[in-house]
């Protein structure tokens, strides 16, 4: 008998304006795992070896640090995302190096009295963000 192994990642489909800023974005990913928004952060598009991309955007830029990519805070979502599928790299926490794959799966018309950015769907328990002994 052949044993067969899987790697179930952990799933968090957001909902979010798509005139939200990357910023906005990144905001909503963080605090859907529950961590504290208090690193910096980018998008690239070298999703194996981000420092390879030739696309990214950094929260770097945004506050005067030296960055070859634009910033975050003002770069629209549905810019960056252009295309159904486009996936990024979204790395939190340039020390621990959080990875998180982001990937556009579809655009839809916003629901009237709904608040945004809101998780449609959640699938696998977070990590956590320092570790147990620091809870």
């Amino acid at each position: 008998m052949n044993s067969i192994k899987f790697q179930i990642s952990l799933v968090r489909v957001l909902e979010i304006p798509g005139n939200f800023t990357l910023y906005g974005l990144a905001e909503a990913i963080v605090d859907s795992f529950g961590f504290y928004f208090d690193h910096p952060f980018g998008f690239y598009d070298n999703i194996k070896k981000w420092p390879n991309s030739n696309e990214g955007y950094e929260l770097f830029a945004d506050i005067g640090e030296e960055s070859e990519f634009k910033g975050v805070k003002r770069t629209k979502i549905s810019k960056a995302f252009d295309q159904i599928e486009k996936k990024m790299l979204f790395l939190f926490d340039y020390g621990d190096e959080w990875h998180f794959i982001v990937e556009l799966k579809g655009i839809e018309l916003s629901k009237e009295g709904e608040r945004y950015p809101f998780v449609a769907e959640s699938i696998g328990g977070a990590p956590s963000q320092y570790g147990e002994a620091d809870e």
